[in-house]
């Protein structure tokens, strides 16, 4: 229980959060498609959607 551990630990819930946000409303946690090459794609794709909407709220 460092003082680095506490801070990190106190700094998680934000990066918890977005992940949440990628598994369940854009499909992060089950492929749709299938090989490696399709599973990279829509990787890519759910976390540029999510990049962008987030670019587009702050923006407006």
């Amino acid at each position: 229980e460092s003082e680095y551990f506490k801070e990190k630990s106190r700094e998680r819930y934000k990066i918890e959060a977005k992940n949440s946000e990628l598994k369940h409303r854009h499909g992060y946690d089950v492929a749709t498609s299938s090989g490696l090459i399709g599973m990279e794609l829509q990787g890519a794709m759910a976390i540029f959607t999510v990049n962008l909407k987030r670019i587009l709220k702050l923006l407006g």
